[in-house]
């Protein structure tokens, strides 16, 4: 279970990733039995790319508060591949760049829309005050830019200058080149007001008592029929 982020009153509310999460996916589904007739196991593959991915967010992570970073959880395949990546692909963009840190794995809320979010890294980048979001995926996606720019409401709302949105996709292999999506102010409007509306949806579905419906009628998470076993 992720973290709880909470208003000031104690209310528990959503994070940023799982507002944008309401948006259909059905891609996923033909990702998924692609990965089937091949004869991998879905899950299996999932949780192997997870591990790797956060891995990698943990390296960049330690890189950029100058702290040390436990990676006794991870093969050696896995570390070595993460050191690779990180002093080929990230190295390699950071010093082509003015980086200046001003904190990092930072949870923020907004109390006027009731929503959350854990910022990756904020910083001014050739000075650009910047919310950098990273992403260990085969692409940038809309769903990232649409996850990102909330992050502008939660930052300004409390207090931080934000010039630009840069989504930085540090990739899982070795010969995967890093990715780099700069999103401006302006250009992330129409993607905050998406983001407003999934938001709607999730407060609604929270007033009608959704899940509990489901579960009331027996539904598993995909919407399909559980199945019953008699006695």
């Amino acid at each position: 279970m992720g973290k709880r982020l909470k208003l000031k009153d104690g209310t528990i509310v959503p994070g940023s990733t799982t507002v944008a999460g309401l948006l259909d996916k059905p891609f996923l589904i033909k990702w998924a039995n692609d990965l089937g007739k091949k004869g991998i196991d879905y899950m299996s593959y999932v949780n192997a790319t997870a591990r790797k991915g956060t891995m990698i967010h943990s390296i960049l992570e330690s890189h950029n508060t100058h702290t040390s970073v436990d990676l006794g959880a991870y093969t050696d395949e896995d570390i070595e591949t993460g050191i690779f990546i990180f002093n080929e692909h990230y190295m390699k963009w950071e010093g082509s760049h003015k980086v200046e840190p001003i904190f990092c794995e930072k949870d923020l809320v907004s109390e006027e829309y009731k929503f959350g979010g854990i910022i990756d890294f904020y910083c001014k980048l050739d000075d650009k005050y910047t919310v950098v979001d990273y992403k260990t995926s085969k692409s940038i996606s809309n769903e990232h830019i649409l996850q990102v720019s909330s992050y502008i409401q939660l930052l300004k709302e409390n207090g931080y200058q934000v010039d630009q949105l840069l989504i930085l996709n540090v990739k899982k292999e070795r010969d995967q080149e890093l990715e780099e999506r700069y999103v401006s102010i302006e250009d992330s409007k129409p993607y905050w007001e998406i983001f407003k509306n999934l938001l709607n949806v999730y407060w609604l579905k929270k007033q009608l008592k959704w899940d509990d419906y489901k579960k009331e009628k027996g539904e598993k998470e995909d919407g399909s029929k559980k199945s019953s076993q008699s006695n």
